[in-house]
């Protein structure tokens, strides 16, 4: 059964992985540069409403259902190690688990935490919304490299 479901959950997990990088790459890219700049009250704000927008079952899928079949296929490749494919498979995982979703939480979302309870237009904001801006923007493109580095590994699994 594994045999016959393996190629779908590896084509399944480059997708996925794929939609995450092109999330996490279009925010570095546009969403970020646009937010440095606006004034910091107005970034603050704004980036205070993402961080509460983003909790919705579109992204909640598109960030979590790629995590979710990595660890499946993860597993997959440790019990099936010394086939063919089964390294990149296990590559992939890893770079999706540990570049995007141990980031993601060790690092960007205490980030989002702090930066919530900034008052927007207190000098304390401007000073903490500089620095979140490069701090963030960075881990974030960690990301976008991780989630992309196990798009290309799962398209490599053979």
């Amino acid at each position: 059964m594994i045999d016959r479901l393996l190629p779908s959950l590896t084509f399944l997990a480059a997708i996925s992985c794929g939609l995450a990088a092109g999330i996490f790459y279009a925010f570095s890219s546009l969403v970020m540069r646009a937010l440095a700049r606006i004034s910091p009250p107005a970034g603050i704000a704004a980036m205070q409403s993402i961080n509460v927008s983003v909790v919705n079952p579109w992204f909640i899928a598109a960030f979590f259902g790629p995590a979710a079949i990595c660890c499946v296929l993860g597993v997959i490749s440790l019990m099936r190690w010394n086939r063919q494919g089964n390294a990149c498979i296990f590559a992939g995982s890893a770079f999706y688990l540990v570049g995007t979703m141990i980031v993601t939480f060790a690092l960007n979302v205490p980030l989002n935490d702090v930066l919530a309870t900034v008052d927007p237009a207190s000098p304390e904001g401007a000073n903490r919304w500089a620095s979140y801006l490069v701090v963030w923007t960075n881990w974030n493109h960690v990301r976008t490299a991780g989630a992309l580095l196990a798009a290309v590994a799962f398209c490599l699994a053979k």
